[in-house]
């Protein structure tokens, strides 16, 4: 981005001005943006979608989704500002995906955020993409209790986080291996269901019997709050490798059911046994594979059952998308965050925050090996 001599780095952008605040989003396979008020309500929310593209490889191909955020990414905002039915010279910041992501998907993106920023002379902040999804639980709830516990359930990423008063989230456990999303699509690509696996394998299990197949719960140590999906993937393999030959439709619904009753079974009761452990009443469960229509009845059961407060955002704030950028990055500006006109992207970074016996850290840790803590 050119530099004006005549300005300093953060005349223009140091600041936050209450106002709207834009949201963007590309961080994979999806190019979003959003209008935030002040006050946090959502005016527009424009997602383009670029399934289309990436289905016959049966997953994300980084440089078509790159070039793809490329050729939506102005007529995705300018679609959410007329949705919105304002003039970008009325935002009062903008908030973008800073990471984790596909590096050429998220420079599209800040890149984008950053010139308009520049432009308009309004700070920018960037946003991790987990506490985007965060930040997605209060969206539709603003009520709902800030004390928490957050499941994340999206993408490569199953976390179970403690959320504060003050915005702090505590780590409590992630997955070892896969995530509870990649073992959905890799579930789906095994039975030869396509692509993408969470939304296919929900609707072909409706129609199958969950008891025919039960597939290991992986429950680790007693008390833990990990997650490992990689034995069920497995565990699917040699099920259907001892079926043998086509599958019957039946069989395949049946499996899928059995598939998808492990994977929601240990992220219920991972998410509630977190409560207890915390001494806390409120749960929210957010991210793409938070609109499993599966996951949802049995977390509500459990919910009613042992008194909890439950939040699931609604389906279009489930999956990726720029409200709930804008919400986290309103936040952040509101919490007294510094705006930074040079941020850079950071695809291999996630939010965590550990909880150490004696202090607790917060840090941006890289997600180089899944396996070390």
């Amino acid at each position: 981005m050119c530099s004006n001599p005549n300005r300093s780095e953060f005349q223009l952008e140091d600041r936050w001005r209450p106002g709207l605040v834009l949201g963007i989003e590309s961080s994979c396979d999806e190019t979003a943006a959003a209008i935030l008020s002040y006050e946090g309500e959502v005016l527009s929310n424009v997602v383009s979608s670029q399934v289309a593209v990436h289905e016959k490889f049966g997953g994300v191909v980084p440089e078509l989704a790159a070039r793809a955020h490329l050729g939506k990414i102005d007529m995705v905002v300018r679609e959410a500002l007329a949705t919105a039915q304002v003039s970008k010279h009325t935002l009062g910041a903008i908030a973008v995906t800073q990471g984790p992501g596909l590096a050429g998907a998220l420079l599209v993106g800040v890149n984008y955020a950053k010139a308009l920023s520049y432009g308009l002379g309004i700070p920018i902040i960037g946003v991790n993409h987990l506490q985007g999804h965060i930040a997605s639980a209060w969206l539709a709830d603003p009520m709902f209790p800030l004390s928490c516990i957050v499941l994340v359930v999206s993408g490569g990423h199953t976390h179970l986080y403690r959320h504060e008063v003050g915005g702090r989230c505590i780590l409590l456990g992630r997955t070892r291996d896969d995530a509870a999303g990649e073992a959905f699509d890799k579930g789906a690509q095994m039975l030869g269901l396509g692509y993408p696996g969470g939304p296919v394998i929900d609707r072909i299990a409706r129609s199958g019997d969950l008891q025919v197949f039960r597939f290991p719960r992986f429950h680790r140590a007693k008390n833990s709050l990990e997650f490992s999906f990689s034995g069920l993937k497995t565990a699917l393999l040699y099920k259907l490798r001892e079926l043998g030959g086509p599958l019957r439709s039946q069989q395949t619904a049946d499996l899928a059911a059995g598939y998808q009753e492990a994977i929601v079974q240990v992220l219920a009761a991972k998410a509630f046994a977190a409560l207890r452990q915390s001494n806390l009443t409120a749960l929210a469960v957010v991210g793409g594979v938070s609109a499993n229509s599966r996951l949802r009845i049995v977390l509500s059961e459990h919910a009613v059952r042992e008194g909890i407060r439950l939040s699931l955002p609604p389906i279009e704030y489930c999956t990726d998308n720029a409200a709930m950028i804008a919400s986290a990055g309103r936040q952040l500006l509101m919490n007294g965050e510094r705006p930074h006109a040079d941020l850079d992207i950071s695809p291999a970074e996630r939010f965590v925050t550990i909880l150490d016996e004696n202090e607790q850290i917060s840090v941006s840790q890289r997600d180089k090996e899944k396996t070390n803590s």
